[in-house]
């Protein structure tokens, strides 16, 4: 991989293989997650894991942080969990007789919030403006975070005990919401001999995950997502796809302009891990679910009939008629 502060799209598809090889070391059987994580990573998005419990999400996050060379932070959403306690707060100093900044552990490079569906709303609201803006204000003073600053959260179904749905305006800052299953009986089998003679489930470290990129090579390769075409062709395939959701009878809500934007951008990411300087239909193909599932609600009549968002976004793929 280049040194230098440019990268070329073989370089941005080399260092995507050198993070997916050193996640393999320690997760199992979710290439097609770390895939979007991948995406989410250099299109400067978010990325929202739900899953079961005990089916790694937590542990994804961390392998993937740790190739990645970032300052890592963790948060622990629990039912009393305060705003402050994820932003911060100006404590005085009775010593200097002056407010003084005590920054909480939002101020990071990488930050997975674990069970972020087990604070209450309140809180969660607390992450709103770092992930849209990149910056926290406190006491009405802003504070900067890192450009390149990703949030990885997860959840447990809504249906297990205890949680707080998301607010939609919460949903909406994530690009993608990955959902994490069961392992198939091959890759249990494998997780089982892997892992089943430990006291414990090992750390990423004590598997031998190590950075294998620097802070500099992601700037370099979202620099190079710039140079990825997006046709006018595709864009009106983006668009009408969009506002196909909110045209559907089975849906009471449709995605907005920015699911649109940030679909576009995902899409861009996509061609370039994949080596083009183009994007085709099926890069937003690849990526239209995952955008778009946390973003749509169904109408009352879909909701009875027992339809399911994602089943519904795949029709309306299949219908819109993509450019040749």
């Amino acid at each position: 991989m280049s040194e230098s502060n440019t990268m070329s799209l073989a370089d941005v598809g080399q260092m995507a293989a050198a993070i997916r090889d050193e996640v393999g070391k320690a997760v199992v059987g979710l290439d097609g997650v770390v895939d979007h994580m991948l995406v989410a990573l250099i299109a400067r998005g978010h990325v929202l894991l739900e899953g079961p419990p005990g089916t790694a999400k937590t542990f994804l996050a961390q392998s993937f942080a740790a190739t990645l060379g970032l300052d890592f932070g963790r948060i622990q959403f629990t039912p009393d969990l305060m705003p402050g306690d994820i932003l911060g707060s100006n404590l005085f100093n009775f010593q200097t007789s002056q407010f003084t900044l005590t920054r909480g552990p939002i101020f990071c490079d990488l930050l997975l919030a674990d069970e972020v569906n087990r604070t209450p709303p309140k809180t969660q609201a607390a992450l709103l403006e770092a992930m849209q803006e990149r910056r926290v204000t406190l006491d009405g003073e802003g504070h900067a975070l890192p450009d390149h600053f990703m949030v990885v959260a997860t959840q447990n179904p809504i249906e297990n005990q205890g949680v707080y749905p998301l607010p939609e305006a919460q949903l909406d800052r994530f690009l993608f919401k990955l959902l994490i299953p069961y392992p198939s009986i091959e890759e249990e089998q494998r997780i089982v001999t892997r892992f089943g003679q430990n006291r414990g489930l090992p750390s990423p470290a004590e598997l031998g995950i190590r950075a294998v990129v620097e802070p500099a090579h992601l700037e370099a390769a979202a620099s190079a997502v710039k140079a990825v075409t997006l046709a006018d062709s595709v864009t009106e395939y983006i668009v009408r796809l969009v506002r196909a959701t909110r045209e559907s009878g089975d849906l009471s809500c449709g995605a907005s302009p920015r699911a649109a934007v940030l679909l576009a951008g995902a899409a861009r990411a996509h061609a370039a891990l994949d080596g083009r300087d183009y994007v085709v239909p099926d890069d937003v193909k690849a990526l239209a679910t995952s955008v778009l599932r946390h973003r749509l609600l169904l109408s009352p009549a879909a909701e009875i009939e027992g339809k399911q968002v994602a089943h519904l976004v795949e029709q309306l793929v299949e219908q819109t008629e993509a450019p040749r």
